[in-house]
């Protein structure tokens, strides 16, 4: 099987420096934000930047790379203002990853700020058709990624996604990107054999599992259906290390960039790269 294993790792000092970092490390794939993902405007990507992360790609082989939107974004905000800020960053989101050579652009659905979830839902995908209409030429995807629930967060069903799919008039432009962490935290429970194969049908059902592009392999430090979105290492959390062995060997998600999203650092026992740590973790799990 084809295990592409990566992280979520900084573009500081520009968006190559990710890519290397990846390969230092030995991993597959990586997962970046193209802007700081605190702000809703970003500096414009000079040809020497998309020259250098095509170069870096080819330099160290590392594929499919995978890129984050922006935390401001919420494209089901009931105030217009918010609302058209979250269309014109998204926009910009994906033409900087059509720039890069990224295919997909994880993003959290929105929050609906207590306008109730239909409404919400029905926000995103007059939101998600508007970004479309604007980028008619564009591969990039947006990839809709599960979420925890915090507060009015949409997402943590699946249900919500399968209805913003339904919705939007070009759903064959949407992915889905699947959060171990987010789906646990939000009440599915993976921790058997039996449990995962439910949740993930449950999940096909929703959705289409040919639409998972993307996994976030995290573990979560809070409990089942706490709806907390908090990540910790793998094995360092309530999921636990066993779990994750459903995963990485699930053949359907062959080729599927699995990424983490843990925290970084070095381990305070061993002195080892957190990344690898986990990567080692997730590799020893595996089938031979």
């Amino acid at each position: 099987m084809d295990r592409q294993f990566g992280s979520h790792l900084s573009m500081a000092g520009g968006y190559d420096k990710a890519v290397r970092a990846a390969g230092i490390l030995g991993l597959a794939t990586v997962q970046l934000f193209t802007k700081n993902n605190n702000q809703w405007k970003g500096k414009g990507l000079e040809p020497g930047h998309i020259q250098a992360f095509r170069t870096s790609l080819a330099e160290t082989n590392v594929t499919n790379p995978i890129s984050h939107n922006s935390y401001l974004i919420n494209l089901a905000s009931p105030d217009d203002v918010l609302w058209n800020k979250s269309i014109d960053a998204m926009v910009d989101e994906l033409q900087r990853a059509e720039a890069l050579g990224i295919l997909h652009v994880v993003a959290h659905p929105g929050a609906h700020m207590g306008q109730g979830e239909d409404a919400g839902l029905t926000r995103i995908a007059a939101g998600i058709d508007e970004v479309h209409r604007r980028t008619p030429t564009i591969v990039a995807r947006i990839a809709l990624e599960t979420t925890a629930g915090q507060g009015t967060c949409l997402g943590h069903r699946f249900e919500h996604l399968g209805t913003i799919i339904n919705r939007v008039q070009a759903p064959d432009r949407l992915a889905i990107c699947g959060d171990t962490c987010h789906i646990f935290a939000a009440g599915y429970p993976i921790g058997t054999s039996a449990e995962y194969d439910a949740t993930i049908e449950e999940l096909h059902n929703a959705v289409g599992l040919d639409r998972v592009k993307v996994w976030h392999v995290n573990d979560s430090v809070r409990e089942l259906g706490s709806r907390v979105d908090r990540h910790a290492g793998i094995g360092r959390g309530k999921i636990g290390i066993e779990p994750f062995g459903h995963l990485v060997n699930d053949p359907r998600f062959d080729g599927v960039p699995l990424i983490l999203e843990t925290p970084k650092g070095l381990d305070d026992a061993t002195g080892i790269d957190l990344d690898s740590l986990n990567v080692g973790l997730l590799r020893g799990l595996l089938n031979s």
